[in-house]
Order: C-alpha cells, then structure tokens, then sequence
C-alpha cells in the first residue's frame, strides 16, 4: 500500500511539472491584468520549437532556448493585441491557440515528414533523470528511504525547477519592486500610471515572464516527459493550469496545492485505467479526469469558496489625458 501511494505521488510529481510552470505563467499575466486563454497555445508551440530544436541539434539545452523563445514570441503577439492595440484578451488568446494547433503540425510534417510528429529524442536531446547521491543504498531503509530514492530522487531538472519556482514566484509577487508594481497595474491601473510608472512596459514585462514559464513547460513535455513532439501533446494543461489558477485565487502556494490535486486526479485516471470495482464495474476514468473543472466550477460558482481576480482583468487601458 505505502509502495503503491509513493509511485502515485511520484506521477503527481512529474505530471504536475507542466501544469505548475504554466498556472505559474497565467498567474504574472493575469495579475498584471492580462487574460491569457492562450497558455495551451504557448505551451503546445514551445513543445514543438523545443523537440525540433534538439532533434536538429543534438542537445535538450538549445531545445530549451528555443522553445522558450517560441513561447514567448507568442506570448508578444498576445501583449501587442491587448495592450499596444487594446483588442479582446479571449479572442486573442483563442486566435493563439488555434493558429498554433494547425501550425505545430504542418510545420512537423513539412520539415520531418512524420505525420505531425518529430522524430524520436535520445540521449542529450532529452533532458534525462537525475539520482540523488546514495539513492541506491537508501532505498531498503523503510519509509525515508522510499520517499528519498523513488519520491524525490529521479526526476529531471525541469521538475525540480518547476517546484523551486513557487517561492522564487512568491518572492518576487510580494517582495519586489516589481511584484507590487505588477499586483497594482492589475488592480489599479490608473493609480500607477499617476505615478509615473508606465502600465504598458509593466504588462509586457509580465508578459515575457509568462512566456518564458510557457516555454519551459513544453520543453518539459517534448524533452523530458516525452521523446519527441507529438500532435496536441498539451492535450488541455493550458486550459487545466488556469482552472489550477483561479481555484488556487491566484496566489502562488494555493496555485501550487490545486496543481498537484489536479496531477494526482489524473495520476489516479492513468493508475484506474481498466480496474474493475466489485459491485461498481469498471472505473470511468473520465469521471475523474472531470473533476478538476468541476472543481472550478463550483469555486467559481461559490460553493467552496470564492475566486474574486485582479479587478482590472480583461480591461484594456486607455492612459488618461490632461
């Protein structure tokens, strides 16, 4: 029973990585006031720059730089949308998403002629597990030598990165200059603009944040979780990292929690997939991949709690004019 829930948690580990980078990514975007449905877009296009990166290149690294680059090239066609020209954020983000579904797939069967798909990563294209010393020798010591060597060693550098990334988020929203000029253009834009500060280049600096985590969640999916990109391999974590996001009120610990429930319900999916349960049948593993939007859904409509966003969401700023 322990062995099996530490394998479950392991999975919530690295299924969770994706949806923690990205929740993290909407979370400086919309609370600088930028909607930004167009996380699956950003997500599924870096996935593509990344593993045809490394498929060319050899290494997971330069895969990285350009899958982070991918994502945040989008993510400044989405600020030059809302801010600059202040268009609708939902159907921004929409346009991104579509454009980049039919775009990831026409590009891999152009360059790699492999059906939508790149070819297979191997060896320094893939960003590979990383053991922790004496993980070996530990494992037959009960219970912390369980959770050190098949819990939290032997994972690859992404999810690592992507658990160290909350503090760093939470450091930065609360502690910095910077994270109270970004809650404030969120909240009252027209307050910070009277002090001189521009909303715009605040946007757009929350803007590239949110790229650059876009970016490394599908470098994630293509160079570590999987071995080669595969058509609409972000397969919904977009739209599942800002339901994370408002379930988690937009905080980064809340936003962390809700990211790991939602991996272990879809840990639990993959895991009861097929068991049959006497006096129940087979499991319908769709009901439990439902439940992290159902979850939202009764959040947002109050009955457990209530998610209230940054009040200036959505809206476009129009500076005032002596």
């Amino acid at each position: 029973m322990f062995e099996t829930l530490i394998l479950m948690l392991d999975a919530t580990m690295r299924v969770s990585t994706p949806l923690i980078f990205a929740a993290l990514a909407g979370l400086y975007s919309e609370r600088a006031g930028i909607v930004d449905i167009g996380l699956e877009g950003k997500i599924l296009g870096s996935a593509f720059a990344a593993a045809a990166a490394a498929s060319v290149f050899g290494s997971a690294w330069v895969g990285l730089c350009f899958g982070i680059l991918a994502s945040v090239g989008l993510a400044m066609i989405h600020g030059f949308a809302c801010i600059t020209h202040r268009g609708d954020h939902i159907v921004s983000g929409v346009a991104i998403n579509t454009i980049v579904a039919g775009l990831t797939v026409t590009l891999s069967m152009y360059w790699f002629g492999m059906g939508g798909q790149t070819p297979a990563l191997v060896g320094d294209a893939r960003f590979l597990d990383i053991t922790f010393p004496f993980a070996d020798a530990m494992e037959s010591v009960p219970v912390i030598g369980a959770i050190y060597s098949n819990l939290l060693s032997g994972h690859n550098i992404l999810v690592y990165l992507a658990f160290a990334m909350v503090p760093v988020t939470y450091w930065v929203i609360y502690k910095t200059r910077f994270g109270l000029r970004l809650r404030a253009v969120g909240e009252n834009p027209h307050a910070v603009d009277t002090a001189g500060i521009s909303v715009s280049l605040i946007r757009y600096r929350a803007l590239i944040i949110c790229g650059i985590l876009c970016g490394l969640a599908g470098a994630y999916l293509s160079t570590a979780h999987n071995a080669g990109f595969l058509k609409d391999m972000s397969a919904g974590k977009g739209y599942m990292a800002l339901a994370a996001l408002i379930f988690g009120k937009w905080r980064p610990v809340p936003v962390l929690l809700a990211c790991l429930l939602f991996g272990f319900l879809d840990a639990v999916a993959v895991r009861m997939q097929g068991v049959v349960i006497p006096g129940i049948g087979e499991v319908p593993v769709q009901a439990i991949e439902v439940l992290p939007y159902v979850l939202t859904v009764l959040l947002l409509a109050g009955f457990i709690g209530k998610a209230i966003g940054p009040k200036a969401i959505g809206r476009p700023y129009v500076k005032e004019r002596a």
